[in-house]
């Protein structure tokens, strides 16, 4: 080997060496800045919406352990009762309709005379619901409405109504969003609505910069829920079946409804770390993917070309 040769294998490996380096110093960073926390806990309220079960139930307690001043939204008296069984003294409930104006304006009453010039540090939109879903060609405009008016138009709503508050607060804002805000893997209004939320999140953060408020988006994989009940969505989907024409029953075969099938974990905590995180940490992350299923298959997915999505999930059966 000549000198020459020699000097630019040298040269080589050292620009390999240097990348690694700045590699592991960008992670090393990014893990302390994730780490820093912020103070004064106890004096900071949060909003938490959709709290009769699964993500928000769980995080409103998480929180409530935490210290926070946690007020939790419900859909329903029981939802209320059994989540201030379940937690501190500290905690509040509340009912929310997130389609009905004057239960927002309770809410946001509410909010005011507990925060009052502190402001409200969190505002955490998890409510939602997924049914009706299922083939485009199965549904009515109703059916898209009763999804988009509670998971992206009333979260909307709950966030213009407190947004001054959480810029009083200089507060964060996380927004629940879903892998299919990033991959449709079927029609009905699911899907829309979690890429309306990842839009509004976008927008949202950028204009609230200057006012030192923090936007996050959570994007869930598939998880034990009430959003992700197998019986709830076969139950649904029969519906939808048994209104069609028969000339389209004949275009799908009566083994169509048979191909449901959703595989969740039911560690939920993976989900509401991300939001406590989002809330504590001193230099939130923008969004967070969680659940392995996420990190590895729905995200990724995600960025490939088009035809490979679309071909990978037919291929594997993903659509409903």
């Amino acid at each position: 080997m000549s000198s020459c040769q020699a000097w630019r294998s040298s040269a080589a490996h050292s620009c390999v060496l240097v990348a690694l380096v700045c590699v592991a110093a960008l992670c090393l960073v990014s893990l302390v800045r994730e780490a820093l926390k912020i103070d004064g806990v106890r004096d900071k309220c949060v909003l938490v919406t959709g709290c009769d079960s699964g993500f928000g139930n769980h995080v409103a307690r998480q929180l409530d352990r935490r210290g926070f001043q946690v007020i939790a939204t419900c859909m329903t008296e029981k939802g209320c009762s059994d989540l201030e069984a379940a937690a501190s003294p500290n905690l509040r409930t509340v009912l929310l309709n997130l389609t009905d104006g004057a239960s927002l304006d309770r809410v946001v009453e509410l909010v005011r005379s507990v925060t009052g010039a502190r402001g409200l540090w969190g505002l955490v939109n998890n409510a939602g619901r997924s049914i009706p879903i299922g083939p485009t060609e199965w549904m009515q405009v109703e059916d898209f409405k009763k999804v988009l008016d509670v998971n992206l138009i009333g979260m909307i709503d709950i966030t213009l109504r407190l947004l001054p508050l959480v810029k009083r607060a200089r507060g964060r804002i996380v927004n629940v969003a879903s892998v299919m805000g990033r991959v449709a893997l079927t029609g009905g209004g699911y899907a829309l609505s979690k890429w309306g939320v990842e839009s509004f999140s976008d927008s949202l953060r950028r204009d609230m910069r200057a006012f030192g408020v923090k936007v996050s988006v959570i994007e869930p994989g598939f998880f034990k829920t009430a959003v992700t009940n197998v019986d709830l969505i076969e139950a649904d989907l029969l519906r939808l079946w048994n209104r069609l024409p028969q000339d389209i029953k004949d275009s799908y075969g009566d083994k169509y409804l048979e191909n449901c099938d959703i595989l969740c974990s039911k560690d939920i905590s993976k989900v509401t770390w991300c939001m406590e995180h989002a809330l504590t940490s001193r230099y939130p992350r923008t969004r967070y993917g969680a659940g392995w299923d996420a990190k590895l298959v729905w995200l990724p997915l995600s960025y490939c070309p088009t035809f490979i999505t679309d071909f990978i999930l037919i291929a594997k059966g993903c659509l409903i």
